[in-house]
């Protein structure tokens, strides 16, 4: 009787071990059913040389068997700008893939663009083609290519000058030697890949003209998770030896700290002016100053870590300013849209004389209650005037304010957190408008023409 059980057992056992070995079959029907999760990958701009970012997406299989999926390939073949990685291996063409019951593979696609002697955008596009059980599915791939001037590790050793001919890419640090002048004309754009600060010991001199003539400062990654993500690239430093420094219808995005200016003019000019410039979504700061001397006109410094930061005293005077803070996707705002303080990270006291006039200072609720921060600490000059300027504070001491409107909403054309959009025009009904005092300024930010009775901040109401 213990012969037989121990027979019956063996037998069960061989039998589960049989069962298990064997192969589970492949689906083979034309019924069979695949899908992928996106039917088209876009890519937007990219530069000649320089490869994007990698997309991905799965290719699911529905069915209760396996499946194998015959060929995973690119339609162009090894000419393609567009690379293929499935399962972990690089290349143009799969053979052979399975894919498990009900279950997916991820496949990774990146594009390298060579470069050509068009100036304008070109598309570039491709598809992927996937086969299985005699049926085929088409995953389209499309993207922006743009030939462009590429500089790595440049230093500027003589008087230059760039046009808008081809965007310029910055990749490594871009250095303007003392002395010489690094002119940038009307029209061009630079993208500063993530290493690559300017560092200006002589002169810059970026002269854009309103409208399509702007001058842009941005990061070099435009796909969709980078474009507006805040410090992709250091941002532009005036240093010790840099004198002479002019910004006109300059706009610069996205830098960790935008603009820094450390230490005086070695001459009697501001070491740093500014006409018509915006300075949006700067991590750290969009200005950061240090005992040093900066004329701003008709300039929005909008929704960055600090917007404006001027520490260890110096000179600045900001005329027809926007300094905005707002919550945003991607920065949290909790501190004030301009701070002023005598002193440096040493506690060394410094003197400061700052005006600002017909200018706004203005953020959100939330952790910020005073937008203006004034600290002194020593006993040197500190003389800071605010002259018809609308603003939110509680505590304004150290600071003269003259025709001033404090804690009035300014009345900008949108806030919408959700959706990224920030639009400081101003209403018509705002209380800026007609409130400003007369200056030497004819024209705002969008370069239209002041009125008689001005409106406080960059933009008049047209």
């Amino acid at each position: 009787m213990k012969r037989n059980y121990l027979f019956l057992s063996t037998a069960i056992i061989l039998f589960i071990f049989i069962v298990s070995c064997k192969k589970t079959p492949f689906i083979t029907s034309g019924d069979a059913f695949l899908f992928t999760s996106a039917d088209t990958l876009h890519f937007d701009t990219v530069f000649t040389a320089t490869g994007s970012v990698t997309q991905s997406f799965k290719i699911f299989n529905a069915n209760d068997q396996k499946l194998n999926i015959s060929n995973v390939e690119i339609a162009g073949g090894s000419a393609s700008a567009f690379k293929l990685n499935v399962d972990g291996a690089a290349g143009i063409s799969f053979n052979n893939i399975e894919v498990a019951a009900n279950d997916s593979i991820y496949v990774f696609v990146a594009v390298n663009v060579n470069p050509t002697t068009r100036n304008l955008p070109f598309l570039l596009q491709d598809s992927i083609r996937i086969n299985y059980n005699g049926k085929e599915t088409i995953v389209q791939l499309d993207a922006y290519g743009q030939n462009a001037r590429f500089l790595r590790n440049a230093t500027v050793t003589k008087d230059t000058a760039w046009t808008s001919d081809l965007p310029v890419v910055v990749l490594g640090a871009l250095t303007v030697n003392q002395g010489k002048t690094l002119t940038i004309n009307k029209g061009a754009k630079i993208y500063c890949h993530a290493d690559a600060a300017i560092n200006v010991n002589g002169t810059l001199k970026s002269l854009g003209e309103k409208e399509e003539d702007k001058i842009i400062f941005r990061g070099d990654r435009l796909d969709d998770y980078y474009n507006n993500l805040p410090g992709t690239w250091p941002g532009i430093t005036f240093t010790e030896t840099s004198i002479n420094n002019v910004l006109n219808y300059t706009e610069i995005y996205n830098a960790a700290t935008a603009l820094t200016a450390a230490n005086p003019s070695l001459n009697s000019n501001p070491k740093l002016i500014m006409n018509q410039c915006i300075i949006d979504n700067a991590s750290n700061a969009g200005i950061l100053a240090y005992y040093s001397s900066i004329n701003a006109v008709n300039c929005l410094i909008s929704n960055c870590g600090s917007n404006i930061k001027l520490a260890a005293g110096g000179n600045y005077n900001f005329t027809h300013c926007t300094v905005a803070a707002y919550n945003t996707n991607y920065i949290f705002h909790e501190n004030p849209a301009l701070s002023i303080s005598d002193a440096d990270d040493n506690n060394q006291i410094f003197p400061l004389n700052a005006s600002f006039i017909n200018s706004i200072f203005y953020g959100d609720d939330g952790f910020v209650t005073d937008e203006i921060s004034i600290q002194q600490t020593g006993n040197l000059l500190f003389n800071i005037l605010f002259e018809n300027v609308l603003y939110k504070a509680t505590s304004t001491a150290g600071a003269s304010f003259t025709n001033s409107i404090q804690n009035a909403d300014p009345g900008f054309v949108n806030i919408d957190y959700e959706n990224n959009i920030y639009d400081f025009h101003l209403l018509t009904e705002s209380p800026a408008v007609n409130t400003g005092k007369a200056t030497a300024v004819s024209i705002d930010l969008d370069g239209n023409t002041r009125d008689a009775n001005t409106d406080i901040g960059c933009y008049e109401v047209q």
